[in-house]
């Protein structure tokens, strides 16, 4: 990260020190739609006992374990944090969605299901692909944004977004029953629709992914935006408009809506 781009070292509403960020990966699965329709995008509804976004709707992800940064070094990869991430995002989806992407080998669907299966019970993901004779294509991934919030709450994520385009149709995501509840797929501005008509509720940083990825009309196009705006990170900011605050991003960065009131805006942790 260059100079401008660190997160911040304080709360900026309180002021205390910012806890050290937990690096975390997030993954934006595309199924394109025949026709002009815009993309399916997979979302899961985590559950009301999480201690991170409880109840709101979000992409599948969570945090980089000590085994991804291992693998990633088994593989060979100079820039570990960044492999880490995508390895994580490729478990993180197989253990929330039962989906399995950038993965080259025998993906029947009983073989996602023991995978799956083998994740929760403590396996790591390296073994697996071991197990089964798999191989992960992480040059498949592609980067889209990363955020780390600048509240000093009890757990901070430092968390790197990627987008994959998933063309298997009949390949059922299902909900783990532990950190989700429900999942679903829907175009980006579905979400939104659903979030406005109080169906779904969703965070500060998912609601702006999800008015920036609305402007695609496939994966092709939203690939294209991302080489045109490459990957910043994005730690929010705090502006007076008249005498109301906004949670503020900056302009020029690819997204179209860059600034929400204080009092509107859902965050990750209880207010």
């Amino acid at each position: 990260m260059s100079k401008q781009q660190q997160p911040n070292s304080t709360d900026i509403l309180t002021g205390k020190p910012m806890p050290k960020p937990i690096p975390a990966s997030t993954l934006v699965i595309f199924r394109d739609q025949p026709g002009n329709s815009a993309p399916d995008l997979l979302m899961v509804e985590r559950s009301a006992k999480m201690a991170f976004a409880a109840g709101a709707a979000v992409f599948p992800g969570g945090r980089v374990d000590e085994a991804d940064y291992d693998y990633a070094r088994t593989l060979g990869h100079d820039d570990v944090d960044e492999y880490a991430a995508r390895i994580a995002a490729i478990r993180e989806s197989i253990e929330e969605t039962g989906i399995a992407v950038a993965v080259e080998g025998n993906l029947d669907v009983r073989r996602v299901v023991e995978a799956r299966a083998a994740l929760h019970e403590g396996t790591i993901l390296s073994e697996i692909c071991g197990q089964f004779d798999w191989q992960l294509d992480l040059g498949k991934l592609v980067p889209f944004t990363r955020w780390c919030p600048p509240f000093a709450e009890k757990r901070v994520f430092d968390t790197r977004f990627y987008m994959v385009k998933h063309d298997d149709h009949a390949a059922e995501a299902t909900v783990d029953e532990t950190e989700n509840y429900n999942l679903f797929w829907s175009s980006a501005q579905g979400v939104l629709e659903k979030s406005e008509a109080g169906q779904v509720k969703i965070i500060f940083p998912t609601k702006r992914n999800l008015e920036r990825l609305a402007q695609f009309s496939s994966f092709s196009d939203a690939v294209e935006h991302s080489r045109q705006h490459p990957v910043t990170l994005v730690s929010p900011m705090i502006e007076k408009r008249g005498d109301i605050a906004h949670l503020c991003i900056p302009e020029g960065i690819g997204y179209p809506i860059t600034s929400e009131p204080m009092e509107a805006v859902q965050r990750g942790f209880k207010k």
